[in-house]
């Protein structure tokens, strides 16, 4: 008896859920987005077809006589917000928002719907989190009522575009995409398919009304935005609302953005009445002294385009156990080990590697730059001395393997910020281009110049009796 050969119509084909690619076979990690188990199959392979044309919705016109004004930001009444923003929220725009749990994300977007609503902008916060009782006290925690200010807790993607039609609000604010479910897709909210649909549908009505609107994401334990890649793609731009939960620090680091750069970030304090904006974090990073102490050094850090000073912080004692500690905190643990290598071979530095280490950051900032290496070099290195820093000096460079200290990005922009908090002196690679009025800058070019800093010298090894037989 013949078997009939499968067609190619009827050959299955397989999407990777996370971001749309398609192919003809299974494969365990999708090529595309890198993602493991996300490839299933979905039936049979499209046909190949031909779309005839169709008559077009709105005539092509000349780049130049596109009315620019429907796309002008409007601001959002938060300063920082709108730092990040490239001026504020385009109507018809798509913000997307996404933090870990006890951020703040749902404070800062009351606060800014309250702040929309007292000019009169008809706003809608849905919420499927928490129920509109909850988010009433909240709101009058941190002041945020107005007659202009609709509230509704909804998980219904119909009951939410039911609202939208009877309200017709200029700024929608739903918290978040992974509660709101459509009925006509299978699946729990939060998944995959329900996130496509619901951010499609609020897209769509968004673009249609020349609506803002803010959505809150969850995040997974890497950090990473929870659901489909594709809803990154899809929204006009990402924020990505960062801090440590026991510090009053928090940072609006845009990702994409589609209307301004991606080079901006905003700084808030989050405190018991609510959020508030930092024009000026530098202060939160800085602890204030009379007197130097042996194992600090301040240096400038780039949060973008915004430099903000800030303390590194280190502790050596002898070590009790055989192999000693090393902890960090906001410090990357990989250059700081770097450091302390370079301390020993290049900077004669002992003792080191036989002692606990302990290394840290003032205020919760995460120091992540290599401009921070020679900070984190000479903390380390007064800390062995047991002696102190010059006062008001800041260290900015890069340390390499060799001991060199690198030339790094934005030099002056840095140099201005420590002069403007009343620094008086810096070390800095060479050519560091135009210095500040007021503040002597010393160049170096290896750790060993800039250890010279030091008022006493740091401890050195001993020679090795091959070297005193010489």
């Amino acid at each position: 008896m013949a078997t009939r050969k499968t067609s190619a119509k009827e050959r299955p084909s397989y999407r990777c859920t996370e971001c749309g690619w398609t192919t003809a076979k299974w494969l365990g990690r999708c090529p595309e987005c890198q993602a493991w188990g996300t490839v299933e199959e979905f039936g049979g392979a499209p046909a190949v077809r031909t779309t005839a044309p169709g008559r077009v919705t709105t005539a092509a016109v000349p780049i130049a006589q596109v009315d620019g004004r429907q796309a002008a930001a409007r601001s959002t009444y938060v300063p920082e917000l709108d730092r990040v923003l490239g001026g504020g929220l385009v109507p018809g725009a798509v913000v997307l928002l996404a933090g870990e749990p006890g951020v703040g994300k749902s404070t800062l977007l009351l606060d800014v719907a309250a702040k929309a609503a007292s000019d009169e902008h008809r706003t809608l916060y849905v919420t499927g989190e928490e129920s509109a009782s909850q988010v009433r006290l909240r709101a009058d925690r941190i002041g945020a009522l107005d007659d202009h200010l609709y509230l509704a807790a909804e998980t219904d993607l119909s009951a939410v575009l039911g609202h939208l039609d009877a309200i017709k609000p200029s700024l929608l604010i739903l918290d978040s995409v992974q509660t709101v479910a459509s009925p006509e897709i299978e699946g729990a909210p939060g998944g995959m398919a329900q996130v496509r649909e619901v951010a499609g549908a609020l897209i769509r009505a968004s673009k249609e009304r020349g609506m803002s609107t803010l959505l809150v994401g969850h995040v997974t334990k890497d950090g990473a935005i929870a659901g489909p890649r594709l809803l990154e793609h899809l929204v006009d731009v990402v924020l990505h609302f960062e801090g440590d939960r026991h510090a009053r620090l928090r940072l609006v680091r845009g990702v994409k953005n589609r209307y301004g750069t991606t080079d901006e970030v905003g700084c808030f304090e989050l405190h018991d009445e609510g959020i508030t904006g930092l024009a000026d974090p530098s202060g939160l990073f800085l602890t204030r002294r009379d007197e130097p102490v042996p194992g600090t050094c301040l240096t400038v850090t780039l949060e973008g385009r915004r430099p903000l000073v800030a303390e590194v912080q280190a502790l050596t004692v002898d070590s009790q156990i055989p192999s000693p500690r090393r902890t960090t905190s906001g410090l990357e643990t990989s250059r700081v080990s770097m450091m302390l290598a370079v301390l020993e071979q290049r900077g004669r530095i002992s003792a080191l590697g036989k002692r606990d280490i302990y290394s840290a950051t003032v205020g919760g900032v995460k120091l992540t730059e290599p401009a921070a290496d020679l900070a984190v070099a000479l903390a380390l290195a007064s800390a062995a001395s047991d002696t102190p820093l010059p006062k008001n000096l800041v260290a900015i460079g890069e340390v390499g393997l060799a001991g060199e200290v690198r030339r790094v990005t934005g030099v002056q922009r840095r140099l201005s910020e420590a002069a403007r908090l009343g620094f008086t002196h810096a070390l800095v690679p060479a050519d560091p281009g135009k210095i500040p009025d007021g503040m002597r800058v010393m160049e170096v070019a290896d750790v060993g110049q800039a250890l010279s800093v030091l008022p006493k010298r740091v401890r050195r090894e001993a020679p090795r009796e091959e070297d005193v037989r010489r």
